[in-house]
Order: structure tokens, then sequence, then C-alpha cells
């Protein structure tokens, strides 16, 4: 595997290996990497003769007061799990040589960047596609691999590559759980242990709205009421959103059909969790 932070490098590789006809996957993270990321370099290498993951915490996407210097990082750890994943090239650019001195061009893909964490972070969603499509645009992938447990992220870059005609896949996979239902996210490192226990009500709330959904309810509210239930019991859960969206555009429904999206925010103490969960094959 080549680990590197040069720009320059990248570029050319990844130039010379699309000349010679090479698919390339793409995995861009944010570094303290856990199973939910290795399942994405294990698919890009599997759809892909060549795959690329890079790290790079990205401080466009923090708001005030949020975790930017606290964010977990363990670079070793990170190169060793992507080089037992097959990784072809580990790019870990520093803050400068992404965003260097005059950078002033931002992206803002709007309409599906408002509601949901859009709402509570605001300016998140145009430093996520910023930082995406400079990544793009050094690496030059076939293919990239995003996780559905930032859904909304998916999106955003979904309608970012359409909109701009890139020239690169979207490829949306699994989320990645651990064995009690918590999905796998880097913050959950923030989570002491009793915070942790309290922290399944996230998944819970969202199998709530999987029963309902089984049972053929179609009113949103009846939904709200009882994913807001099953997280309320929690005495450290605090509610951002808790919501039943569209799967493309985002938006509230009052009634819920296939396909819809359940979508939900809480923090456990300090620490903001995101999860959803996509409701079809209702007969």
């Amino acid at each position: 595997m080549h680990l590197v932070d040069s720009t320059t490098y990248v570029k050319r590789w990844s130039r010379e290996r699309r000349l010679e006809g090479k698919s390339i996957g793409f995995v861009p993270t944010m570094g303290f990497l856990h199973e939910g990321h290795i399942s994405l370099m294990r698919r890009a290498r599997a759809e892909n003769d060549l795959v690329v993951v890079s790290l790079f915490v990205n401080p466009t996407q923090f708001g005030p007061g949020e975790d930017l210097e606290r964010y977990p990082r363990d670079p070793d750890g990170d190169a060793h799990a992507c080089a037992e994943a097959g990784v072809d090239v580990l790019y870990t650019p520093d803050t400068a040589t992404i965003y260097p001195p005059g950078f002033q061009t931002y992206v803002d893909v709007e309409k599906v960047s408002r509601p949901l964490c859009g709402a509570s972070r605001p300016g998140h969603f145009r430093g996520v596609a910023t930082v995406v499509l400079k990544l793009f645009s050094i690496v030059q992938p076939s293919a990239a691999y995003f996780g559905r447990k930032d859904y909304q992220q998916l999106q955003v870059i979904t309608a970012m590559a359409r909109d701009l005609d890139l020239d690169v896949r979207i490829v949306p996979c699994a989320t990645i759980r651990e064995a009690d239902g918590l999905a796998m996210s880097s913050r959950n490192a923030y989570l002491a242990a009793d915070q942790r226990r309290q922290a399944v009500c996230l998944h819970h709330a969202l199998l709530e709205a999987q029963r309902l959904f089984t049972e053929g309810e179609r009113s949103a509210e009846r939904y709200l009421q009882a994913m807001r239930g099953r997280i309320e019991q929690e005495p450290d859960a605090r509610i951002d959103y808790v919501s039943l969206v569209h799967p493309e555009t985002l938006e509230d429904l009052h009634e819920v059909h296939d396909g819809a999206v359940a979508a939900l925010a809480v923090r456990i103490g300090s620490t903001r969790l995101i999860d959803n969960m996509l409701l079809e094959g209702r007969t």
C-alpha cells in the first residue's frame, strides 16, 4: 500500500491507472476507522481494479463549538486497517493542502441539505460537498462508496454528482451495526459505559417505526410519537430531530409510503448520534 500526502502524486497515479483502463474505487473518510469503513473498502475492492482511501478530518464541515479538535484520531491504526483491507493508496492530506491560502470556492447543494442535520448544523453540508468534490477531482475515481448511516450526506453527494455531471458512480452501502443494533460511528468512542447502553435507543426507535410499517400504519404522526416515546425513556437522551421523510427530497411526510425513511438525531449526553431506516416491503 502507498501511504502518501502528496496531491500531485495521487493525481498522477490515478491518471496513469485510468489510462491503463483500470477502475478505481474510492472511500473518503475522516479516519478512526471501524468496521463500517472497512466494509466500504471491501466492497470497493470487490468491484474495482484498485482502491483509494482518503483520511482527512475536514474542518469546514464542523460548526463553532463542535468537536473538530477532539475528533478521535488513530493514523497508525487506520493505516494498518487499510493495508489489511487491500487498499492500494491511502491519501492523507493536511488542511493546507486541501484549503490553501486564498481558498474561496464552496459547493452548496441547496434543497436536500436544508432539513434534518442541515437545520441544526448550518454550513455542514457545504463543507461536505466541497471536500468531496475536491477529493473526486484529485482521485478521479470510477466509483465512490458511502454508507447509508449518513443518509442525508449520501443524498447530498448523489445530487451533487448528478447536477454537476461528475464522471463517478455513487454507491450506497448498508449501515453496519454493533451486536445490539447501534450504528457504528467514530463518535461512539465518546460514550461512557452507561451512555453506550442508552444509545441503543436510536435503533430501538427505528424498530418501532418498522413495526408500525409492517402493521400497515400510514399516519406519520403515529410513527413520530412512537419513536420519540422510546428515546425519551433514556435519561441522557435529548432529541435533535425525529422525522419521516421522502427518500430523495428529504421532505417531511404526512402519510408513510413504501420507501419512506425514518431518520433521527439524538444527543446522548454531549455526543450527537444519527441513524435511519428505509421502510419498504409492506404488502
